[in-house]
């Protein structure tokens, strides 16, 4: 069993750290390379049995609709970028020089945690696609600007323990730091771990539930129509159909407390985001997923994410006890309070004040000279 870890994750991003912790984080850098192994010397998705064989066709539930159930993930989608680097243009896949150095870096990321690594899972999937991002529409594969309504509603709330706070009331914090919910697309977008998903139908009904912060979607076929307007939901309201062997999801009625980046974290949409995904199973471990966002409120103008969802040997969704391990709030309000203190302190003696640790700047290799000690064990 894969122990969660979202409570080591989350209680680093504290305010005011008295220890340094050095994970491997090989997404945040370079990271270490490797000649690629064979199932990662091509680009995945020239591989798919859709692409290959284009009489191909996805197996079929008892009910004649096409099965897209299973355990899946995103794992295989980790080095590639929301937006696409500028440098690129308007190309959709990246060049053969280009794919050999993302393949090599998924190589030695995957070889880094299966053999070097011990803080916490650090899962690379085992292809590499060669798509030069999940954005795919605008032509340009990068995220709209913001509108002016959009960019006003940023605040450090938005980073929660990933930002720079303050900590001073459960406001303070994302609902992921709060383990209640990342979103539609926080759940959906890859990170460094917990990527899964598991799919399961019946003839009115499909449900997908994701392995971290433990949502499901239970998504009706039956042509009902959306809630009530004045209803909202974390996760949106949604409504399926097929069109041919592609399941279509409109999702509206969603809240204003999460946002289309990962984790859910980031400027919060608005209460107006519409997402239309699309499913298509192309390969016996391949589903192709398309998800286009509409939120005039937040965003210049829609775009489209995409990604290919796969099966991975051996993954097996656990039930991820956020709550009962989520040390986050608790440890950022009391680092923030600490800080306090070492301020006051500091101003009382005529001394500089003191740093804030901003975010992601507690992670690193530790400084020379400075006590590394596990923090799992209480020490």
């Amino acid at each position: 069993m894969r122990p969660t870890s979202k409570s080591i994750a989350c209680a680093l991003a504290i305010s005011a750290s008295s220890f340094v912790v050095a994970p491997a984080f090989a997404q945040f850098g370079a990271g270490p390379t490797k000649e690629p192994s064979a199932v990662r010397a091509v680009p995945a998705e020239a591989t798919a049995a859709a692409v290959a064989d284009k009489s191909w066709k996805a197996p079929r539930t008892s009910w004649g609709q096409p099965s897209l159930e299973g355990v899946w993930s995103t794992d295989d989608m980790r080095s590639i970028p929301l937006s696409r680097p500028e440098n690129i243009g308007t190309r959709d896949s990246l060049n053969a020089e280009e794919f050999k150095t993302r393949a090599s870096r998924d190589e030695g990321g995957a070889d880094l945690a299966a053999t070097r690594e011990t803080f916490l899972r650090n899962e690379w999937g085992t292809r590499t696609f060669g798509y030069s991002s999940l954005v795919v529409d605008p032509a340009n594969g990068r995220v709209p600007e913001m509108t002016a309504a959009g960019k006003a509603r940023a605040a450090p709330r938005d980073a929660g323990t990933f930002g720079p706070g303050p900590f001073d009331t459960f406001e303070d914090f994302s609902l992921y730091d709060r383990c209640i919910t990342r979103g539609l697309m926080g759940s959906q977008l890859p990170v460094i771990y917990g990527n899964g998903l598991r799919i399961v139908q019946n003839p009115t009904s499909v449900a997908i539930s994701y392995e971290m912060i433990h949502d499901t979607r239970v998504i009706p076929l039956d042509n009902r129509p959306h809630i009530d307007s004045g209803v909202e939901q974390y996760m949106g309201n949604p409504r399926g159909h097929w069109e041919g062997d592609t399941l279509v999801v409109e999702s509206t009625n969603f809240t204003d407390k999460t946002s289309i980046g990962i984790n859910g974290n980031g400027t919060r949409h608005s209460d107006k985001l519409k997402i239309t995904e699309r499913f298509t199973r192309v390969d016996p471990q391949m589903i192709a997923y398309t998800a286009r966002i509409e939120d005039p409120v937040t965003y210049t103008a829609p775009f489209t994410i995409r990604l290919m969802i796969t099966q991975q040997p051996n993954y097996e969704t656990y039930e991820y006890s956020c709550h009962e391990g989520n040390g986050a709030v608790g440890h950022s309000l009391s680092g923030e309070r600490a800080f306090e203190q070492q301020v006051a302190e500091a101003k009382a003696k005529g001394e500089p004040v003191p740093q804030r640790a901003n975010g992601f700047g507690v992670y690193g290799r530790p400084q020379e000279g400075a006590e590394v000690f596990n923090i799992n064990r209480g020490e």
